[in-house]
């Protein structure tokens, strides 16, 4: 699925400036082209805390950023799709104020949540078939844009639990998606949706990075770090070291490791921007208080 594994790592307070500096050091504007179909599916989890400082959802400023950098790639369409876990979507963007964003910017928006439906097949011992809307047969590039957090029951969310946990729809799994199983082996499900949703362009930012007991109830700190990358499995690598956590620390990590999907060794990772050490420097510097590196 994926033969690149291009990662940057930029610091600054201003999360859209770090997240601009990211794309240009993997080239990631040679990954859409004007025939694309592009779908940004940002982490809008819910409204408990509607500001995005909370780290619950993404930044509104650095969400416009990035629809604006896509735009002026001159794509065929630009959609904006997510589905809330813990809520409303529709309830979600306009508390936060995304819909205003979407509306000024003339992007087109799909609720997960709701059809209309088509079934995507997946090797799950569990869950073997799911309804998801069809505009994720449509498009034809993703772009993950999330926070990073720990996460209760995932360990970390980043761009791989970002999109596969958005496409479940709450109509047939309910709310949180638990109702058909997704929570029974929910590492093993965003494995195997992994397999079958690729993601093109994986930004995650730490700029708040929430710890303690994620996805909502955890405490946010503000890093500068924004990661982006080419290869989601290598991008949320870097994400899950800043957290302290090696790869086989992150369950669907390792499985989809174990899958031979692409790179999770950080020796063999194309690191651009910061060094991991630097990162992981200024990441614990801010949220422990200490000087904390992996290795």
């Amino acid at each position: 699925m994926y033969n690149t594994c291009n990662v940057s790592i930029c610091h600054n307070e201003d999360e859209s400036k770090a997240l601009l500096e990211g794309l240009k050091l993997i080239n990631a504007e040679r990954l859409i082209t004007n025939d694309d179909i592009v779908m940004i599916v940002p982490n809008w989890v819910n409204a408990d805390k509607p500001h995005p400082s909370s780290g619950i959802t993404v930044g509104t400023n650095t969400l416009r950023t990035l629809i604006q950098w896509v735009k002026s790639l001159q794509p065929k369409k630009v959609v904006i799709a997510t589905g809330s876990g813990g809520g409303n979507t529709l309830e979600v963007m306009q508390k936060v104020g995304y819909d205003k964003i979407i509306d000024e910017e003339k992007c087109e928006f799909v609720d997960f949540n709701t059809g209309p439906y088509e079934e995507l097949k997946i090797n799950h011992h569990i869950i073997t078939k799911l309804k998801i809307n069809r505009v994720l047969f449509e498009k034809t590039k993703l772009i993950s844009f999330t926070q990073l957090k720990q996460h209760e029951e995932s360990t970390m969310s980043a761009s791989i639990k970002n999109v596969m946990m958005s496409i479940p729809s709450t109509e047939e799994h309910g709310a949180p998606k638990k109702d058909k199983g997704i929570h029974q082996d929910l590492h093993g499900f965003i494995a195997k949706m992994a397999e079958k949703v690729k993601i093109d362009l994986a930004i995650v930012s730490c700029n708040p990075a929430m710890v303690g007991t994620g996805p909502i109830k955890g405490i946010p700190f503000h890093t500068g770090l924004v990661i982006c990358g080419d290869n989601p499995i290598s991008t949320d690598t870097i994400g899950a070291r800043l957290l302290g956590f090696k790869p086989q620390g992150v369950g669907y990590l390792y499985l989809l490791e174990q899958q031979g999907l692409i790179e999770t060794d950080v020796n063999k990772i194309n690191i651009h921007g910061l060094t991991l050490k630097e990162a992981e420097l200024i990441f614990s510097k801010r949220v422990y208080g200490g000087n904390i590196t992996v290795d």
